[in-house]
Order: C-alpha cells, then structure tokens, then sequence
C-alpha cells in the first residue's frame, strides 16, 4: 500500500500516527478485507482495536451489510447465548416473544466480538459452529438457521495462557485466528505520543471555547518516555485533565509529572480480565493447596507419633523412616512436641533440645490460614528473585491478585 493510501485511510477514521508497527496492522487490515477470513484482533486495553474491524468491514464487499459490534464482556453469561443467536418465545422466564440474535441481524455484514475471551465456553462451542458451518440454532429451538457472516475478534488477554487454564477453546482460537493483527501498545510508538497528545489537547480546548495546552521540552520528554500502561486512552484522559485543571497553557515537566501515576512499584498488565470476576476462585485454589499441605503434614505426624510408641524414640526405625519429615519439622518451627503422655513415657527425639516447646503453641499457628498465605506468598517471591509475574504464576493467581495480597499483608 502506498503512502497517500494509506494516509487517507487514516484521515478517514481518525488515526493519528506514523510508526511503523501501527502501518504493518494498517497494511494487514487493508490486505485481509476483500476476503472471507476470520480475524483475530490483539492488543493491551486502550490501544484503539474497535477501529480496525470497521476498516476491515468499509473495504470489504460486505460494505452495504450490516456491522454490528458487540462487547462481550458486557452482556451477562445467562442471556449471552439469545443475544448473540436468539431465542423462542418461552424459552426462558421472560421470553414473551421471539427475537433475532446478531448472527441472524447481521446476515450478509460484518459482527465484532470484542473482549472474545470473556464468552462462556458454552457460547464458545456454538461460535466455532457457526464460524465452521454457518448455522446455528436459537435458544429454545430445534430449527437450524442458516447466516453467513464475517467474524472480526478482538481481545486484550493472552490467549494461550487461557487455553492452558481451560477458559478458552483451542480450537476456536485457531479458527478465529486465521488472520491475527496485532496492535502495538503506546510505548512501542513512541514518535506517535507528542502527535497524539497535541490532537486531543486542541480537540479539548475546541469543543470547550479554550486555548489548547502545549508542552515545554522538558515535558514533551517526560510525556514520551512515561510507560502508558492505559495506552492511548489513558493519554486522552490526562489530556484532557490538565486542559481543564491548569489556568497555566505552557504545561512544564514538573507539572505533568503531577498528572502521571507512578508505575514503577507495579505494572501490572491487563491480564485476564475474567480474573478480577474469578478472584474468589483463584484464592479459594490456594487455600485447597494449604490445606493439602496440612493435611499431609498431619499423616506425618500421625505417622511418627505411632513410631514412638511402637519402637521409642531412640530407635532407628523411627529416624530412617522418618528422617525427612524429622527434619521439615524442626526446619519449619521453632518448637516442637509430643503430647503429654508421651514425653512423660518416653524421651523426646530433640537434635536441639531448646527447640522442645508447648504443642497447643505449634497447632494454633499452623492453623492459621492467613500465615500460611502470607508465607506462601513470600516464598514464591523469594524463588523468583522478586518478580511478582512469576511468583503468581507459581501459585496459582493472577498478578493483580498477588499485588493486592501483598498490600494487605504488608509485604516489603
């Protein structure tokens, strides 16, 4: 594609910017119009996907058709499958009347399924059986409706890393995917973010009767090499805040700083954003894993205990036997001891006899959920060396999670 194509491209649907990673997503959406295929659209939140599918669908010859755009993520999980294909009428409580789902509406056009990764996986199989054989059934029927549709996806997730967790079929993946466009973050475009800023900055002063801001050097610096983790949204919005906050129109370094949140202490991606929905989930599976790992310590336990009376404690069957847990034990506690019966029998086992303290002492805190969550939480971050990323991947737990559990239990 040529330059003057594709800058009218871009006058036509408000895209600002030159950086090469934005030209190649431009260049592959204008490529994969004039076909039939099925796109898959990739990015961080804010980066300004929904704009893409209608360039796909305005240079298809799907054009005069309808195109419908759709947040799933925003329709609740129990009424996602009527949107999208419809229903009969007293199908459900509240279905009064039949209704045309999407797919039926937007026969011979373009539908956008935006935020794909948040569909149930029920929806997920009846999507690939549209998106294979073009039919699809209403709820609450037994007729098969035919539609031919183009399907145009976009998330903002790691896809992959759902396949792995089961909250997204492979299958569908590839069959979405058959051409993939991926949308560089903000950061990646550096030489677009003084441009970017500059528009919505006279966009603002426009529509509210005001002389528009501009940056000092200083601050054009800053505003560049700032992280964004919100992208272009994010620049929108302090754009826009200091047009309105500021009487001063010269906005130096210092000032725009104010505006910046620091994300240095925590980056945290938009990962999967289901996850905030699954919170509890998540750290309901750590709490099974402690509990596990109590209930084992506990057979242990059991375990010794009966080898002490059976063989007293100075035997050797005890310690070959026992040997590794022995050693947990004295590695995990400060203090250890059997009941009261039993040291009054026999001699306790005490490689450090300073060690030998209350039992009732050592059941409270190993009962304590919130200790074990917190010692958990500090081990995995010591094995990862920090790096908050890999430690709730070791757990089990999004990172968001992780970093509000770190608040919570003070954790430096």
């Amino acid at each position: 594609m040529d330059k003057n194509e594709l800058q009218k491209i871009k006058q036509r649907f408000g895209i600002i910017g030159n950086s090469p990673l934005l030209n190649r997503a431009l260049d592959i959406a204008i490529q994969v119009a004039p076909t039939d295929l099925s796109v898959l659209i990739t990015g961080e939140s804010g980066v300004g996907k929904e704009v893409f599918p209608q360039i796909i669908h305005q240079y298809s010859s799907r054009k005069h058709g309808t195109y419908i755009a759709v947040n799933c993520g925003a329709i609740p999980e129990g009424t996602i499958d009527s949107e999208l294909f419809g229903h009969e009428k007293g199908s459900f409580t509240g279905a009064y009347d039949s209704r045309k789902g999407y797919f039926e509406v937007a026969n011979g056009g373009t539908i956008f399924l935006d935020e794909v990764a948040e569909l149930p996986v029920s929806t997920q199989v009846r999507l690939l059986r549209v998106l294979e054989t073009g039919e699809f059934l209403r709820v609450g029927s037994s007729k098969v409706i035919k539609t031919n549709v183009r399907v145009i996806a976009a998330t903002n997730i790691d896809v992959q890393h759902a396949i792995q967790h089961g909250r997204f079929r492979e299958d569908l993946y590839y069959r979405l995917n058959t051409v993939p466009i991926d949308i560089p973050p903000l950061r990646d475009r550096r030489e677009d973010i003084g441009l970017l800023f500059r528009k919505f900055a006279v966009d603002f002063a426009e529509r509210n009767r005001m002389p528009a801001i501009t940056l000092t050097e200083d601050a054009l610096n800053v505003l560049v090499n700032y992280r964004w983790p919100g992208n272009i949204r994010q620049l929108k919005n302090i754009a826009e805040q200091i047009s309105i906050i500021e009487s001063k129109r010269e906005i130096s370094a210092d000032i725009l700083r104010s505006y910046l949140p620091d994300y240095s202490e925590s980056k945290l991606p938009a990962l999967y954003d289901a996850i905030d929905r699954k919170t509890f989930a998540t750290e309901r599976e750590i709490l099974y894993k402690i509990l596990f790992d109590m209930k084992n310590d506990v057979n242990d336990l059991k375990k010794l205990v009966y080898e002490i009376i059976r063989h007293g404690p100075g035997a050797a069957e005890v310690h070959q036997g026992n040997a590794g847990f022995i050693q947990k034990l004295y590695q995990n506690a400060e203090s250890y001891t059997s009941d009261d019966k039993i040291t009054q029998k026999y001699e306790v086992i005490k490689p450090q006899p300073s060690n030998i303290q209350d039992t009732q002492e050592i059941i409270d805190e190993s009962l304590s959920l919130a200790e074990k969550e917190m010692e958990l939480i500090i081990k995995a971050l010591e094995k990862h060396n920090g790096k908050r990323k890999s430690a709730a991947n070791e757990l089990g737990i999004s990172e968001r999670t992780l970093y509000r559990k770190i608040k919570e239990y003070n954790i430096e």
